[in-house]
């Protein structure tokens, strides 16, 4: 039997350094025989030792205590086990995949290529109005999402069955393959999301304003405005060389 799977993943953390997980979570998408893509019941979460304090920050929003994690395998142990399953994926997924993608290395995934569900959303859906993972669920109300498996939100298993609902769909709408090449590009933004143009289409800006965002220092804004300059047929502007005095923030 042939079956292609993507191995969606969620990460809750403790910190910003490379081991610093305390949970991963996880939940398969798979197409069986060439048929439509499907989420299945291969899902789990667990623990992770962070090898340190979890701290108040990151404790206040997935609320996993330092009890939870004292006797939990290493990162390091446990990463392979699960980026890696014994069947192999085709891809690995994730909302917001750069952040996942800073704990889950190549070496621990095998260099498994990654798909971005955000980055995707926003090709496949640009009309809907907000992108997080809760914000898609609810603007879209994916087919076969259970409401209480997905719950509590900021915990690694059902945040990861939240975002396979939205994979699956985003499958059965083009190809894994465009979605791989996709993410590996920064966000394609439906609109201006700050500044005086905050919140109008590409379409709508004028040249000059154009001109301003391609310049800006958020690289999804940049990329956006210039694609749109592109399909206007301008040139993409090339960014101010720095002054000799520039101050730094």
């Amino acid at each position: 039997m042939s079956i292609r799977r993507i191995r969606v993943i969620d990460l809750e953390t403790s910190g910003d350094a490379a081991t610093d997980v305390c949970e991963i979570g996880w939940q398969d998408v798979v197409s069986i025989e060439g048929g439509p893509w499907q989420v299945n019941d291969e899902r789990g979460a667990l623990f992770v030792n962070p090898g340190r304090p979890i701290t108040p920050e990151t404790m206040a929003i997935h609320h996993i205590l330092d009890a939870f994690v004292a006797d939990a395998p290493f990162w390091r142990d446990i990463a392979p086990t699960v980026l890696q399953p014994q069947d192999g994926v085709i891809a690995l997924a994730a909302h917001r995949a750069a952040f996942e993608q800073r704990y889950c290395t190549p070496r621990l995934t095998g260099g498994a290529p990654w798909i971005c569900t955000w980055k995707s959303a926003l090709r496949v859906w640009p009309k809907l109005e907000g992108f997080s993972n809760q914000m898609l669920r609810y603007q879209r109300m994916p087919e076969g999402l259970v409401h209480e498996i997905g719950l509590p939100a900021h915990r690694a298993m059902p945040d990861a069955y939240v975002t396979a609902h939205h994979l699956r769909d985003m499958l059965n709408e083009t190809s894994a393959e465009q979605l791989i090449a996709w993410s590996k590009l920064p966000g394609l933004l439906p609109r201006v999301r700050s500044g005086p143009e905050r919140g109008k289409a590409w379409e709508q800006i004028s040249l000059d304003a154009l001109d301003e965002l391609a310049r800006d220092r958020d690289i999804d804004t940049r990329f956006s405005a210039e694609q749109e300059l592109k399909r206007r047929g301008e040139a993409t502007p090339q960014a101010p060389k720095p002054k000799a005095q520039q101050s730094l923030f």
